[in-house]
C-alpha cells in the first residue's frame, strides 16, 4: 500500500466518524429527549429549585432519556431493518448497533448517581421511571400495557422536582394525576402517525390494537381528563382564565378526531394544542406543585 492509499484510507476513516456521530445523535430520539428534559427544567424553575439543583435535575433527566432513546433504537434495529423502515440510523447502517447499545449503557450508568444525587427518594422515583421506559422498549411496547411506562414516566417528573427541594415534599396529587394522563395521551399521540408501519414491524401495543380510528377517538379522553384535573384539582374557586383553558382544550381535543377524516394529522395537532395548554397550567402552578 503506498502513501496515497494510506491517506485515502485515513480520509475515509475520518469521514465515517462525523457520520457515525450524527447517526448516534439521531438514534437517541432527540425530539422527545429535549422535550422531556426542558419540561423537567421548567417544572424545576417553577418549583423554585436552586440553580445547582436545577442543573442536577436537568442532567439526570437528560441521561435517563438518552439511555431510553438509544435502547429503543438498538433493540428495534433488526425489526426496523426487516420492515424496511427508513430514517432509523441503526437500521440504515449509519451507526453500529453495538455502539448504540454501548451509549445506552453508559448513559444509564451516569443516570444512576446523578438521580440519587438529587436525593435518595427523588432519585429512586426517577430511576423507577427510567426502568419503566426500558421495560417498555424491551417488552411492554408490544403489549396492551404499552401505555403504563408513559404514565409512570410523566407522573414521576413532578415527583422528581419537588422531592429535590430541601424539605423533599411530595407533589400535590393533581400534578401527579395530570402527568400520568398526559403520559397516556403522549403515547397515543406519538404512536398515531406510525400505527400501520409499526403493525407491519410486528408491534402490537395498545394503540395498534385499537387501530388508527380507535386511537384517534380515544386520544381526547386523557387530554380532557388532564385539563380537568389541573383546573378543578387545586383548592379554591376556578378563575376565568383556567375555565377558558378548559373550554378551549375541550374544543381542540374533540375537533381533532372530527377533522381527522379529511386531515390525518388533525387529531395529533389538536393533542399538541391541548397538551401545550395543560403544560402551561402545570407550569403556572409553580411553587404550588408541592
Amino acid at each position: 500500500m503506498d502513501a496515497t492509499d494510506g491517506a485515502g484510507t485515513a480520509t475515509a476513516a475520518g469521514a465515517r466518524w462525523p457520520g457515525r456521530a450524527a447517526g448516534l445523535a439521531l438514534a437517541c430520539h432527540p425530539g422527545p429527549v429535549v422535550a422531556v428534559t426542558v419540561l423537567a427544567c421548567a417544572l424545576a424553575v417553577g418549583a423554585g429549585l436552586s440553580p445547582a439543583r436545577l442543573a442536577l435535575v436537568g442532567v439526570a433527566v437528560l441521561t435517563g432519556q438518552l439511555s431510553v432513546g438509544w435502547c429503543n433504537d438498538a433493540y428495534d434495529a433488526g425489526r426496523d431493518a426487516r420492515a424496511g423502515r427508513r430514517g432509523k440510523p441503526v437500521a440504515d447502517g449509519a451507526v453500529p448497533v453495538r455502539a448504540v447499545w454501548g451509549a445506552a449503557v453508559v448513559a444509564l450508568a451516569l443516570c444512576v448517581p446523578l438521580s440519587l444525587a438529587c436525593g435518595l427518594l427523588a432519585g429512586t422515583v426517577h430511576l423507577v421511571a427510567v426502568a419503566a421506559a426500558w421495560l417498555y422498549n424491551l417488552r411492554l411496547k408490544a403489549t396492551a400495557l404499552s401505555w403504563v411506562p408513559y404514565a409512570v414516566g410523566f407522573a414521576a417528573l413532578p415527583c422528581l422536582v419537588t422531592l429535590s427541594l430541601p424539605d423533599a415534599p411530595w407533589p400535590r396529587w393533581w400534578t401527579v394525576a395530570a402527568g400520568a394522563l398526559l403520559g397516556c395521551a403522549a403515547h397515543l399521540g406519538d404512536t398515531l402517525p406510525d400505527i400501520e408501519a409499526d403493525r407491519a414491524a410486528g408491534i402490537r401495543g395498545l394503540p395498534h390494537r385499537l387501530g388508527t380510528r380507535g386511537t384517534r377517538v380515544l386520544l381526547p379522553v386523557p387530554l380532557l381528563a388532564a385539563t380537568g384535573v389541573l383546573v378543578l384539582g387545586p383548592p379554591g374557586p376556578v378563575d376565568a382564565g383556567s375555565l377558558a383553558v378548559l373550554v378551549l382544550a375541550g374544543a381542540a381535543a374533540l375537533l381533532g378526531p372530527v377533522l381527522g377524516r379529511w386531515w390525518h394529522k388533525a387529531a395529533l395537532a389538536g393533542a399538541v394544542a391541548v397538551a401545550a395548554a395543560d403544560l402551561t397550567l402545570l407550569l403556572a402552578l409553580g411553587t404550588a406543585l408541592s
